[in-house]
């Protein structure tokens, strides 16, 4: 999840799964458009949401690597046995 800025009063932070943003709308102020058809007005520029959403992904990819992950042939010699 990614945090961005809602405008509107307060400017409440809310927690976005980046995977559902279909579009990022430079309108005079950043509108980000997800799969189920909800729209947020944010605060942050369309650059910056962008860089938040590479930023996770790194993050994920990173953390992959560092996890032992067991691969397919593992688990069909497991079935073997």
């Amino acid at each position: 999840m990614i945090k961005l800025t809602r405008l509107g009063p307060g400017k409440k932070e809310i927690m976005v799964n980046p995977d559902l943003i279909e579009v990022i709308e430079m309108t005079p102020d950043t509108v980000v458009s997800l799969a189920s058809g909800n729209k947020f007005l944010v605060q942050e520029p369309a650059d910056e949401v962008r860089r938040r959403v590479i930023q996770f992904r790194a993050e994920i990819l990173a953390a992959r690597k560092t996890v032992p992950c067991r691969g397919v042939a593992e688990t069909a010699e497991e079935g073997k046995r």
